[in-house]
């Protein structure tokens, strides 16, 4: 099997210097490049096209932020593990949102790092304990005020509809009768929600309905 080909991104080359020795003990892991500011990543990426960049948040030029954005536009197969000293909400929120798959503060355990680049590199998400800890307590305290249940990640109100319809078992045909538009209309707001969503079947739509408080469970 191929090694993981990885991007390391940070202003300090004596920290990509500890991170590359630190990975590069793994015979699975493959260090293809470095950059030391977000414009030079993005730069490397459309070169290197690496499977993993291990991507630091406050750098020069550009940030880590800005540069997640621009690599995931570019190239949404390749995945981004933050590694930050910074260990809070502010920061990880926005750079999951800007599409990062992992989260790892630098003082992390040795052994999490390569964990993480294992985690994301086969399409699963990484947390660190501090990380993961903290959006839980995030998404409990929306749910206790009533938040979670009234946003619906940009659906519209038709798509709520057809979305609730879906969850409850109705088929396409009787979703197109109860709300009086064409089957041809209820497929594409089903095509419309899962995309959006991120979800693929039946089952993940009826999940993501009962969470939102949409039908009961």
């Amino acid at each position: 099997m191929s090694p993981i080909r990885i991007l390391l991104v940070d202003d300090h080359a004596i920290v990509r210097a500890g991170v590359r020795m630190l990975l590069e003990t793994d015979p699975e892991l493959q260090i293809v490049g470095e950059a030391g500011d977000g414009r030079e990543a993005v730069r490397l990426a459309d070169e290197l096209k690496p499977d993993v960049v291990v991507m630091d948040i406050v750098m020069p030029d550009m940030d880590g932020f800005e540069a997640t954005r621009q690599i995931k536009k570019k190239h949404p197969e390749c995945n981004i593990l933050v590694l930050s000293m910074y260990d809070n909400e502010q920061y990880f929120f926005e750079i999951l949102s800007a599409g990062a798959s992992g989260y790892v503060p630098k003082k992390a355990a040795p052994m999490a790092l390569a964990e993480a680049v294992r985690a994301v590199q086969s399409g699963g998400v990484y947390l660190y304990p501090t990380v993961a800890r903290s959006l839980v307590e995030d998404y409990m305290r929306r749910v206790r005020e009533g938040g979670e249940q009234e946003t619906y990640d940009g659906l519209t109100e038709r798509e709520r509809e057809v979305l609730t319809l879906i969850a409850e078992g109705y088929t396409t045909q009787e979703i197109a009768l109860e709300l009086h538009i064409s089957t041809k209309t209820v497929e594409r707001h089903r095509s419309n929600i899962m995309e959006k969503l991120n979800l693929h079947n039946r089952i993940e739509l009826t999940k993501y309905a009962i969470r939102k408080g949409l039908i009961e469970p």
